[in-house]
């Protein structure tokens, strides 16, 4: 099968969770408002952003700035419970319509080109619809592949067939972040972390991270960075290598008596989402997009697909279901609004990838019943060997690699020993070495002539690095390097043993400093690139020692 992206057709209406937070308050169109989620800005309206209001600010700069501004908190609920007049509206016109987050539906382009004769013509037909039923204002685009679509819709563009590539090559590397509404919650956190190593690397642009190799990108970003780079070349998120689900994935449950309460309903679609993943593991297995449907007491049909780029958990799931059925049951719109409570509910895989190529950690990856087998397994080996036997890795932070990831025993509190967030000065920036040994490797630095590099006193270099040996190896020649990075800690320990507190002088180094050193070695192979190797040095206590390596 051909990895050619499918043409979408995506309806945006900018802003929704605060458009949605307006309407459920009855606010005039032109007071300023904002939605917020942990203090911060998550969607704020048009006369918000004049008052110089930006998504990510906190409350109370938000406030600062717009002393008028009306504060709406997050409901995710709400915003599917608002957006499905507008769905509603869509299917009036197209079938086959998939929601990607409230605010933001697709539908294949070929059907609707065909019945309105031309994909412009389409969009126009939807514009006026949703007008016309709703009131809401949106914005169409069209384009391969379904990223490419919704910046075709937040720019208001029709992109030719085969245009997807040149139309997001010139544009900013930060437009990636529009994927972290469908990816899982630990991959949407590192979008912007990711844009601002690409930012700092030189990378601004889609097209200029498109143009890495794909593996170079596998190898030294990680999953989240990959389903992105491909994006950002105008392919599918996802190879195409979809299979058809089985029909015995779809699980359905019976209600009696009817539901017609959403706290009620989300009981049976947590209950069904862990049944479903079940059965998804069980053949190894994972949804991608979910069809939720449901039957009432009167015989009404309701139908609804999701989409996600990532795929589903079972929570992920659940909560999809809930904001569906909230949006059925206390929908603002009269169509398709049932008329009596649901007495049937069925979850239904529309589309499945193979569960082996996620790559998740095991914390993620371990639900249900294969978490409690995981867990019973880990206990029976700590009994056998002891507590430590069995040790989880957490991130933490810390100025020195070997800080920044500590060990801690199965079913011990996974916190960090330090915070992450604060800042550390004379931290080695991203990129992370890739590799960082346990016991850091002893090495000599060499110069020109082949004499040792030591350190002045001055926490400087005696002379530029020519080669370098690793554990009494054979020396490689150095290609470029970038340092000295001294870093001096816990120099108050040595003044409250007696010590004199003086600098010291060009030949003694203060004897609670390190130096740290990035070098490039020569490949000893020029046909080989796998030989290209970066080393982390580190000078202490008058050795040097590899710290981290980066390939």
């Amino acid at each position: 099968m051909s990895d050619v992206p499918a043409r979408r057709i995506v309806v945006w209406c900018p802003d929704w969770p605060v458009v949605a937070a307006s309407r459920a308050a009855e606010l005039e169109p032109l007071v300023p408002a904002a939605v917020f989620a942990a203090n911060r800005v998550v969607a704020c309206s048009a006369t918000a952003r004049d008052s110089g209001v930006r998504r990510g600010m906190r409350r109370r700069e938000a406030q600062g700035r717009c002393p008028e501004l009306v504060v709406c908190e997050h409901d995710p609920a709400r915003d599917v419970r608002f957006f499905e007049p507008v769905v509603i509206a869509v299917e009036e016109l197209v079938p086959g319509v998939e929601v990607v987050r409230p605010g933001l539906v697709a539908v294949p382009a070929r059907g609707p080109a065909r019945y309105f004769g031309g994909e412009e013509v389409a969009a126009e037909k939807l514009v006026d619809e949703i007008d016309a039923q709703t009131g809401v204002e949106c914005r169409i685009g069209v384009a391969d592949g379904l990223f490419a679509a919704i910046l075709a819709a937040r720019h208001a563009r029709h992109v030719e067939p085969g245009g997807s590539r040149e139309f997001l090559a010139p544009l900013p590397i930060e437009e990636i972040e529009q994927l972290a509404d469908r990816l899982g919650q630990k991959q949407a956190a590192a979008q912007p972390e990711l844009v601002d190593l690409l930012r700092r690397l030189g990378i601004g642009t889609l097209g200029e991270f498109a143009a890495l190799g794909s593996s170079d990108v596998a190898t030294r970003f990680g999953p989240a960075a990959v389903l992105a780079h491909r994006a950002a070349g105008g392919q599918e998120e996802r190879p195409v290598k979809r299979r058809r689900p089985p029909p015995e994935l779809v699980v359905t449950e019976e209600l009696d008596p009817p539901v017609d309460r959403v706290d009620r309903a989300a009981f049976v679609a947590k209950v069904l989402a862990d049944e479903l993943h079940a059965k998804l593991g069980d053949l190894g297995l994972a949804c991608t997009r979910l069809g939720i449907s449901a039957r009432t007491g009167n015989g009404e049909e309701l139908h609804r697909v999701w989409r996600c780029a990532e795929p589903l958990t079972p929570a992920a799931t659940a909560d999809r279901v809930r904001w569906q059925l909230d949006g059925w049951l206390n929908g603002r719109s009269r169509k398709g609004k049932p008329t009596a409570g649901l007495d049937e509910l069925s979850l239904r895989p529309e589309e499945v990838v193979g569960a082996g190529g996620l790559q998740l950690d095991l914390l993620s990856a371990a639900t249900g019943e294969a978490a409690a087998r995981a867990g019973r397994a880990f206990a029976r080996v700590q009994g056998m060997l002891g507590p430590e036997a069995v040790l989880t890795g957490v991130l933490g932070g810390g100025r020195d690699p070997r800080d920044q990831v500590r060990f801690v025993p199965w079913g011990d509190e996974r916190r960090a020993a330090l915070p992450v967030e604060p800042p550390w000065p004379g931290r080695i920036p991203a990129p992370s070495p890739t590799v960082v040994p346990g016991d850091p490797w002893p090495a000599r630095v060499l110069d020109a002539s082949g004499e040792p590099v030591w350190i002045t006193g001055r926490l400087g270099l005696s002379a530029a690095p020519q080669a370098v040996e690793v554990g009494g190896g054979r020396s490689r020649a150095v290609a470029g390097w970038a340092g000295p990075w001294p870093v001096t800690e816990r120099w108050w320990v040595d003044l409250l043993a007696g010590g004199s507190g003086q600098t010291a002088p060009d030949s003694q180094v203060p004897p609670r400093a390190l130096v740290r050193l990035q070098v490039v070695l020569v490949p000893e192979s020029s046909d080989r690139e796998s030989d290209e190797v970066a080393l982390l040095l580190v000078h202490e206590r008058g050795d040097w020692w590899v710290q981290g390596t980066y390939r």
